[in-house]
């Protein structure tokens, strides 16, 4: 016999189930506003924290220091290179003694007896310049014999991205000839800070063809690279010249009658490099801001050598483009004898201790 199902049942089972669903809602909205209270809390908390600690702390260098100090970086990088540069020191000391105390001695005492008082500056700068060359990229000048005594005279150079060769060329110069060589260089070099006492000691000039001119006719030994930041920047590992238009160094020495000597050293790109990515970008800006702002690389220990070729005079008659010609000639002739194209920077630290055949020096 089947028995009627209580109405009542199912009304109360209904019932529950509501009941049981609101609660529920309600205890899960309560969680997580309780949840959501706290989390906001511990975030103004973490906050206020961080705005105090910021107040007395720099984050940044912090974290920059706990990276540095990492028992990593500290074993691997950090005590070695201290040791290395110890014995970097060391070394350049011991050159120093060895080849140039005498004529240290010899010139700091002139200089007193004369009252010269940046002569003895020039050659302590020169001798750490020196010193710097041999250690690092086994410097060596050829040709020097073929700078006149009797006249003054141009030594025209190719740039390189850094023209760390031609600071050490001025100071062999001045070390072994006892001649100092007047550089002309960009007049922004005279706005950066603390480079101006090294200009003034050393005779740099802007110079204009005029005032070249003058400086020429007196005998003096001027250096300077027609190609310029232009060159530094856009020139690559392939050496091309680029002077673009200039004409100044010519003019100047036709109207002194002074020869003009090219100057070129193998490997000077593989010591620096510019980036070589988004050239016409940078080219871009630079010809709107006249400033070298693509940014460079390197300080590779690649062999450096420098050559000094056959003095060129200038002919009757010649016009500025053809002398301008025949020098970037002559220093084009002096890549092709000497360099290898294009650059390779291993191969020219290899150079330091094996000659590649590659070479025709």
């Amino acid at each position: 016999m089947l028995v009627p199902k209580p109405v009542f049942s199912q009304l109360y089972q209904d019932n529950y189930t509501m009941w049981e669903k609101e609660a529920f809602t309600q205890t899960e909205d309560t969680i997580m506003f309780g949840l959501q209270e706290y989390y906001d809390q511990v975030v103004n908390a973490t906050r206020a924290c961080f705005h105090f600690i910021n107040q007395y702390v720099d984050i940044d260098y912090m974290l920059w220091i706990r990276w540095l100090l990492s028992p990593v970086f500290l074993c691997f990088v950090i005590l070695p290179s201290l040791i290395l540069v110890f014995i970097y020191i060391t070394s350049i000391i011991l050159y120093i003694h060895r080849f140039h105390r005498l004529r240290l001695l010899n010139r700091l005492q002139n200089s007193v007896e004369q009252g010269d008082f940046w002569s003895a500056g020039r050659e302590i700068v020169a001798t750490l310049w020196d010193a710097h060359a041999w250690l690092w990229h086994g410097y060596e000048l050829k040709g020097h014999e073929h700078i006149p005594t009797d006249t003054g005279c141009l030594l025209v150079y190719y740039h390189g991205a850094i023209p760390l060769d031609y600071y050490y060329l001025v100071n062999r110069i001045l070390l072994v000839k006892g001649l100092m060589v007047k550089s002309v260089v960009d007049r922004c070099l005279f706005s950066m800070p603390g480079l101006k006492i090294v200009l003034d000691v050393f005779g740099c000039t802007t110079g204009t063809v005029d005032s070249l001119a003058e400086e020429l006719s007196k005998g003096s030994t001027l250096g300077l690279s027609p190609g310029g930041i232009y060159e530094a920047q856009f020139s690559d590992h392939y050496y091309k010249v680029e002077w673009r238009n200039r004409l100044g160094f010519a003019r100047a020495a036709i109207k002194s009658n002074v020869p003009v000597l090219p100057v070129f050293t193998v490997n000077i790109r593989e010591a620096f490099r510019t980036l070589p990515f988004l050239g016409s970008v940078w080219h871009f800006i630079y010809m709107k801001t006249r400033l070298p702002l693509r940014p460079l690389f390197g300080g590779f220990p690649v062999k450096l050598t420098t050559y000094i070729g056959q003095p060129i005079y200038p002919e009757p008659d010649t016009t500025p483009e053809q002398f301008r010609d025949k020098v970037k000639a002559g220093i084009e002739q002096l890549i092709t004898q000497h360099q290898r194209v294009p650059g390779k920077i291993l191969p020219s630290i290899v150079d330091r201790v094996w000659k590649s055949r590659a070479h025709t020096d």
